[in-house]
């Protein structure tokens, strides 16, 4: 059954326009002029466009940036008066126009690019190391959830346990249940006793973590962990939302198939519940089978446990 997507709470309506209203006065965007310049911001950003791309029909810049076509005419008519800016035939379209950035342009706009760094410099050496990476994940993140550009497919890559990863995994796991199956308080707890002794027990001959992680921000991660001499145990799966559908579960579930079998384990075993029905398409594509359920009552709800094994 699929859930209703919730509207926006007023307070986060309000947060974000607070954040609105803090970063562009943060970054001068309410005076006349950008950076000390004599630019306006879309005046800036247009000369931004045309110096870092070939050159490019004025409906296609407009349309990328979201212009009036009328403001945008008038705009690089102004260009055009100061000697910013040239226009050539499209070959494609003879009543087309090709735009690029004179040497007069391309002299205009250094000053504002070299202003821009400097300024974003000053900004982020107040910080310190792991303050910065923090910004740029977070206005990585904002990038990713609110922009209209579709860009290409980033690639997962899988690395091996972390510190700080612990807590996250037990936060995002917790959170995430929340949401989509309404699990309480006690699966998080679950989840960062399993990791804690993870950590605190580990075999590195014997045992593996591995998290995925995409544009720099944490995507999955799953464990594997010594249950007996002949016995490896799968455990704490999971894949966020925004990397579904990349075959990154699968991926990860491979990885402890194979490290299992190069280990001389017998049997690769699990446990979930039957509502996590994407987790078990993929256990099942794997080649697990189901070898026992018993309905239960945990994290708030009445749930089917199920154990699958993989014979290796």
């Amino acid at each position: 059954m699929s859930h209703m997507p919730q509207l926006p709470t007023g307070e986060q309506i309000e947060k974000v326009r607070s954040f609105n209203r803090f970063y562009t006065r943060h970054i001068g965007l309410l005076n006349e002029g950008l950076l000390d310049s004599e630019f306006s911001l879309t005046e800036a950003r247009v000369l931004y466009e045309l110096a870092h791309r070939d050159p490019v029909i004025a409906s296609e810049l407009g349309r990328e940036l979201g212009l009036d076509a009328g403001y945008l005419s008038r705009l690089l008519k102004r260009f055009d008066a100061r000697g910013l800016i040239h226009r050539s035939p499209s070959k494609d379209d003879k009543r087309q126009f090709l735009l690029s950035l004179t040497d007069k342009g391309h002299a205009a706009f250094e000053p504002l690019n070299r202003a821009s760094a400097t300024q974003v410099a000053a900004m982020l050496s107040s910080l310190s190391a792991s303050e910065r990476e923090r910004l740029v994940q977070a206005m990585t993140t904002v990038e990713r959830l609110v922009g209209d550009i579709v860009k290409p497919d980033l690639p997962c890559i899988l690395r091996s346990l972390q510190p700080g990863d612990i807590g996250w995994i037990a936060h995002r796991q917790g959170l995430l249940y929340a949401q989509e199956y309404g699990w309480d308080q006690t699966f998080e707890a679950l989840v960062a006793e399993i990791a804690a002794a993870f950590v605190k027990n580990f075999d590195p001959q014997r045992e593996r973590c591995w998290i995925a992680e995409r544009g720099g921000e944490i995507v999955g991660s799953v464990f594997l962990v010594r249950y007996s001499g002949e016995v490896a145990k799968l455990r704490l799966l999971y894949v966020e939302p925004s990397a579904r559908g990349l075959g990154l579960g699968r991926r990860l579930v491979d990885e402890c198939i194979g490290f299992a079998r190069a280990k001389g384990y017998r049997t690769l075993t699990l446990w979930t519940n039957d509502v996590l029905v994407a987790a078990r398409s993929i256990y099942q594509a794997a080649g697990f089978r189901l070898v026992k359920e018993e309905a239960h009552h945990a994290f708030g709800k009445d749930l089917v446990g199920q154990t699958w094994d993989l014979d290796l």
